[in-house]
């Protein structure tokens, strides 16, 4: 489904991705963890093209998202992105939230994006706040709202970019629970997250990065039983601790 191939990026002198290579199969579950500053969000960004990189290949489900040539809005629209911050307009109803990109992108009819948009907002379990504004509800709500949206574009696999780090800690198994549920389900995920609970119990794969390289790349029995790497087992000890 997604097939990293030996990418790396700068920003200007200062590289931020280091040969890194991996790839998502359909139905995989890929946790991409590691210190702050390691190139994680960096490394999910560059899969659909929201940042660009300068060397190596990126395919999705066959198309190579730094190829020129290749429709980055059409490739998007078929991968959910889910971000730190929520990304909703403020200035848009939920429900309208929900279907503009439905609209716009995918060329649907109002009628047929509302009916899609609001079967995943019950999906989240939010219909009752349909005609708010994100600005009143709370931001656990805002993201489960978020991940609706994404999923209205029937997307072939979830991007999450630390979904849970600007939440309340009340908050955040709200959205761990949706995210557990797209797992059990077959969605193809590839997640930056520090929730290491939700790696044990859902992730079939773990990436741990520092300093923009690959460091670990094996499944999840591996990786909490005994990781290779000095770098992760220090991660683990503290994260754990």
């Amino acid at each position: 489904m997604i097939e990293i191939n030996k990418v790396s990026k700068w920003y200007g002198s200062f590289q931020v991705l280091t040969d890194c290579s991996t790839q998502v199969a359909k139905g995989d579950v890929m946790v991409v963890c590691g210190p702050s500053g390691s190139g994680k969000s960096t490394l999910i960004k560059t899969v659909n093209g929201l940042e660009p990189f300068q060397e190596g290949t990126i395919m999705v489900n066959g198309q190579s998202v730094g190829d020129p040539k290749t429709n980055l809005s059409k490739l998007r629209a078929k991968i959910g992105m889910v971000f730190q911050n929520f990304e909703l307009f403020p200035h848009l109803t939920i429900r309208q939230n929900l279907t503009l990109g439905q609209v716009k992108v995918l060329g649907r009819s109002e009628e047929e994006a509302t009916e899609k948009g609001l079967k995943y907002l019950d999906r989240v379990g939010l219909l009752s706040q349909k005609d708010k504004f994100p600005g009143q509800l709370s931001g656990g709500q805002q993201q489960r709202v978020a991940i609706a949206r994404a999923l209205s574009m029937d997307p072939i696999a979830m991007l999450f970019d630390e979904p849970t780090s600007a939440l309340d800690p009340e908050m955040i198994n709200e959205v761990l629970d949706v995210m557990v549920g797209l797992a059990q389900e077959g969605m193809t995920m590839m997640v930056v997250t520090h929730e290491m609970g939700f790696a044990k119990r859902v992730a079939n794969r773990i990436v741990f990065m520092d300093r923009g390289q690959i460091v670990e790349d094996c499944s999840k029995e591996e990786f909490f039983g005994a990781p290779r790497s000095e770098r992760a087992r220090d991660f683990l000890a503290k994260i754990i601790h």
